[in-house]
């Protein structure tokens, strides 16, 4: 099991990417998201140039809002920086279009954005289609030192319909998920992967690598799951799922991803999100404020024991925490990605690397 830390980046804070190549961290994810966080290749640009061991790459990169081109430029710039450490996390915007009141990448346009992606990070000339032409592009420069595609970028494509996922397993390098995921769940994405990889010729290789983005934090003696400290820490990424559950609810009316035991909680939610004082039309502005950066005092009741458990939190004592591990490496698991809070995020992480994974 590989360890990670996916940050909400501000630029200022940079030398967080350090601390945590010294804390013992494996990999290091900077969120992209335009509206909410600093530049997510400008603070990976400052990460690579002051660490020498951990890997760097985006948690994840937002398709809609770069072209492929582009995408593939920045990150291989990274890469330049920090040769063969250098990873890209890919989504279809979830968050940083929802933030704008658009809608994600569609499927179709998502799977050819990963074909272009996939070519040009292998250093391949590959027809790309803009403004309803195509043409053969390739990087011009690729050996006089302004990116590095001799070292592939490995793609971590964050999926969970069936047609992100044969997406990722056609053009992907891993898969990118959300910490609540069940045995079956995870073999029918894999299944459905391979299915994906299998149309376009290729054979998933075994170290297929499958990060869960969630959240941890290590209760002391005799401590709640809810004590304060415990909310302070975790309360923004446990907030986040309620924002997803909004968001699909605006899109389609879907409830079917409500965590069943969060029942009660959601209508409770749902009848706060109604009385926001922003209009209907720009209420994801204040559903998103401090998304998994910080957590507004208003939203601080809805972080309850339901919520922290059915959104895989990893809350618990050092001994609890490594059996929660245990179970999600059995799962087919490679890293465990974990996203704190800003302000409590290095004495958060740091406990977490010293009471569990110096155990582990």
């Amino acid at each position: 099991m590989k360890f990670g830390v996916t940050i909400a980046p501000r630029v200022s804070d940079w030398r967080l990417f350090v601390d945590l190549e010294e804390m013992g961290y494996d990999c290091a994810w900077a969120a992209d998201s335009q509206m909410i966080y600093s530049d997510a290749y400008a603070v990976l640009a400052l990460a690579a140039a002051n660490t020498s061991r951990i890997r760097l790459g985006t948690g994840v990169s937002v398709a809609p809002t770069r072209l492929a081109p582009v995408t593939a430029h920045s990150i291989a710039t990274i890469n330049q920086l920090a040769p063969g450490r250098t990873f890209l996390g890919i989504g279809t915007g979830h968050t940083a279009m929802r933030v704008m009141g658009k809608d994600p990448m569609k499927a179709g346009a998502f799977r050819d954005y990963l074909r272009v992606l996939r070519a040009l990070l292998h250093g391949e000339e590959v027809d790309y289609p803009l403004g309803g032409e195509s043409h053969d592009i390739r990087f011009l420069h690729p050996k006089d030192g302004f990116i590095n595609v001799a070292e592939p970028v490995p793609i971590y494509v964050a999926a969970d319909g069936p047609l992100a996922l044969k997406a990722a397993g056609a053009y992907g390098d891993g898969r990118v998920c959300s910490h609540n995921q069940t045995r079956a769940r995870l073999q029918k994405s894999m299944e459905t992967m391979q299915a994906g990889a299998a149309a376009v010729g290729r054979t998933l290789p075994a170290d297929f690598y499958t990060a869960s983005l969630g959240y941890a934090c290590v209760l002391e003696p005799g401590e709640k799951i809810t004590s304060d400290r415990v909310i302070d820490e975790i309360g923004p990424m446990a907030a986040a799922s309620l924002h997803y559950w909004w968001e699909l609810y605006q899109m389609t009316g879907d409830t079917s991803t409500v965590a069943g035991r969060c029942r009660n909680l959601w209508a409770e939610y749902l009848d706060f999100t109604e009385k926001m004082e922003l209009p209907p039309n720009k209420r994801f502005q204040q559903v998103h404020l401090g998304h998994c950066a910080f957590l507004p005092p208003e939203e601080r009741r809805f972080i309850t024991e339901d919520l922290i458990r059915s959104t895989g939190g990893l809350v618990g004592t050092p001994d609890e925490i490594i059996d929660m591990l245990r179970e999600r490496e059995a799962m087919g698991l490679s890293e465990i990605t974990l996203l704190p809070a800003m302000a409590t995020a290095r004495r958060n992480l740091k406990d977490f690397a010293d009471k569990v994974i110096a155990r582990y």
